[in-house]
């Protein structure tokens, strides 16, 4: 077969093959991989398949084999959070900031989770250090973050919300609505 076509096909599959091989080995051997990195992943899969409980099984493994791992904490706090286990969450939350006080997500999911604890003031203020840390947050999800979660509409952001609040705030507290179930429903945890 003197067939160019066939031969320029034969070699580039030839080449990604090869080109396929070598990553593996790469990924498999030659990469350093984090202590806990695994179960983070596993976890993390958990956690967007909205299987909370295992999500925080796998954390804990993440973090049973590198207690550094800042984001295995973060994701069990938010984990915490999603299975309305507020009072387990907060230390963690608070403890990631500690950490790395200069992580503006961390500061948004706990403003979440101020809000949900009805701790309105407490959550104006995550907000707010939120967007001054990254100000990109108060542009919500990206289209393609709305895709992939088969979620059309975008929904409210933590820049919405603290507007929001600060206005319920300002009125007689008679008048105040604080909570939307519907609107509050659709806000979800920051992940980076």
């Amino acid at each position: 077969m003197d067939d160019p076509v066939y031969r320029t096909l034969k070699m580039l599959a030839i080449g990604l093959g090869l080109l396929w091989l070598g990553w593996m080995v790469y990924e498999g051997l030659a990469r350093e991989h984090v202590p806990g990195e695994k179960a983070y992943e596993a976890a993390s899969r958990h956690f967007e398949d909205g299987r909370f409980d295992d999500a925080i099984a796998e954390y804990d493994h993440a973090l049973q084999e590198n207690s550094e791992l800042l984001p295995a904490l973060r994701g069990k706090a938010r984990s915490l959070m999603q299975l309305k286990q507020y009072d387990k969450a907060l230390p963690l939350f608070n403890q990631a900031i500690e950490q790395d006080p200069e992580f503006a997500p961390t500061y948004a999911n706990r403003g979440i989770l101020h809000d949900r604890m009805g701790r309105f003031e407490e959550a104006i203020k995550d907000y707010e250090k939120a967007l001054e840390l990254m100000p990109e947050l108060a542009d919500g999800p990206s289209w393609i973050t709305r895709f992939l979660r088969l979620q059309p509409d975008k929904p409210p952001t933590i820049d919405d919300r603290a507007s929001y609040l600060k206005e319920q705030l300002a009125l007689p507290e008679e008048e105040r609505k604080l909570r939307d179930p519907e609107q509050d429903e659709q806000q979800r945890s920051y992940k980076m």
